[in-house]
């Protein structure tokens, strides 16, 4: 599931892999491990993620709205994970 999502993520933006992982700062055999491999992605990958490209938090999670946030971006990381963690409890995808 969020394999397909970022996937969905760099082909809207039309990057690459490679630009991707540079823009996030991360090497692109990490970026590749979530893309490709299906690696489950770490909440610190996934706010970085979502703040780098103003990513929708709850539609990276539950593929619901829009996938480009219409509101201010998050002013930390900090306060991107925990709503990204908000919104995994409220869909069940970790435990309350």
């Amino acid at each position: 599931m969020y394999q397909e999502r970022i996937k969905k993520i760099r082909s809207e933006l039309k990057l690459s892999v490679a630009k991707m992982a540079d823009e996030m700062n991360i090497p692109s055999r990490t970026f590749v491990s979530y893309e490709s491999d299906g690696r489950t992605p770490s909440l610190e990958f996934l706010a970085q993620l979502c703040k780098t490209f103003d990513i929708n938090a709850n539609w990276f999670i539950t593929g619901e709205g829009n996938m480009f946030n219409e509101q201010q971006p998050y002013a930390s990381n900090e306060e991107l994970e925990q709503k990204v963690v908000e919104v995994m409890k409220k869909y069940g995808v970790i435990e309350k």
